[in-house]
């Protein structure tokens, strides 16, 4: 397990900003102007401050969390000298009953007794426990495998059943083109003067040259891919443009976006696709493993938005902070989904780039 320390492309004539998909929005997606989840929206200070406490503390803290009250960011903490450096970061602190090490543990029980398809599990503070999700295609004896695994595990996880099933979100037809299906773009990214777009890895892995339009001329190439394990790629623009570094609304305006952070359990977030367009939702877990039937990956993020497929490397953002590759998710039922993200900070250092 690794822990977490967590077309509209940009393309200058055809696209102009992140997180494409393609089809019609489901009956039940949540339309793009739809009310925000009533979870924080954290400051930039906030970020920071998440990031201050995973350098001071580490395997110290059980994790963070913001309180959807005050907005403030609480960090778990089961001693007295992991208390005392929590608080001297300025962060809200609370007593747990299990350590970080214990709970990876746990993930490390579950990883080797439990690795069934269909089924994702990753840490909520909140709860301070392991939350696993079981999709519609996990047997009633997977089931009663899962659950006895669980009860050994002495009330260190929770378990829920979702609807639909757990899959990559990657359809024929989008708003990328490449090896005959349609991905989204996450984030136009650069390095060194050069543009590139970063998306899913599973979309990467399709083909290595990639089309704003069904058949049309190569407007990227693929430098780089990973899945599974992890879940992002980066296409390098190719055809002289230079897009902008926006998310597209879907309502006529776009979303700057001018820095990148882990996703904070609590926070609300924004999923970007042309599938579903824009949805909102809540960060739930982190340090989440699905198990795809073709393979798991490791390190992802857990949220309420709904998506579909299409929406597969679409951006998952809060305001200006670019957070997540779309991965996938088991559906969405009413306004109320499973959207997986990739932490678009692993893939940005894997590359060396930057958003802008």
């Amino acid at each position: 397990m690794r822990r977490n320390s967590r077309a509209r492309l940009g393309v200058s004539l055809l696209l102009v900003a992140g997180a494409l998909g393609l089809g019609a929005t489901p009956s039940t997606a949540a339309p793009a102007d739809a009310p925000a989840a009533p979870s924080a929206i954290p400051a930039p200070s906030a970020y920071a401050l998440d990031a201050a406490v995973e350098r001071r503390l580490g395997a110290a803290t059980a994790g963070t969390y913001l309180d959807r009250k005050t907005g403030e960011l609480v960090v778990t903490v089961t001693t007295d000298r992991a208390e005392e450096q929590a608080r001297a970061t300025g962060a809200t602190v609370r007593r747990v009953a299990r350590s970080a090490a214990q709970l990876d543990a746990v993930v490390e029980t579950l990883e080797a007794e439990a690795k069934i398809a269909g089924t994702s599990w990753g840490i909520d503070p909140r709860s301070n426990q392991v939350a696993v999700e079981a999709d519609s295609s996990v047997s009633e004896r997977d089931m009663a495998r899962l659950e006895a695994v669980a009860e050994r595990l002495g009330g260190a996880v929770s378990i829920s059943r979702v609807p639909g099933v757990f899959h990559r979100e990657v359809l024929g037809g989008g708003a990328i083109y490449g090896g005959g299906s349609r991905c989204s773009a996450a984030f136009n990214v650069t390095k060194g003067g050069a543009r590139y777009l970063v998306t899913a890895g599973h979309c990467t892995n399709i083909s290595a040259n990639w089309s704003a339009t069904s058949g049309g001329s190569v407007i990227g190439v693929r430098e780089g891919t990973s899945f599974p394990t992890n879940d992002y790629g980066i296409v390098r623009y190719t055809d002289g443009s230079s897009p902008a570094g926006t998310v597209d609304l879907y309502n006529g305006s776009t979303q700057d976006i001018a820095s990148a952070a882990n996703a904070v359990v609590g926070q609300a977030i924004r999923k970007s696709g042309s599938t579903t367009k824009v949805t909102s939702g809540t960060v739930t877990a982190v340090n989440v493993t699905v198990n795809y039937g073709d393979g798991p990956v490791y390190g992802m993020v857990r949220t309420t938005a709904c998506s579909a497929g299409g929406d597969s490397g679409g951006a998952h953002f809060a305001g200006s902070v670019a957070l997540g590759i779309h991965s996938g998710s088991s559906g969405c039922s009413g306004t109320s989904g499973s959207a997986i993200h990739q932490p678009v900070v692993e893939a940005l250092s894997a590359y060396g780039v930057t958003v802008y």
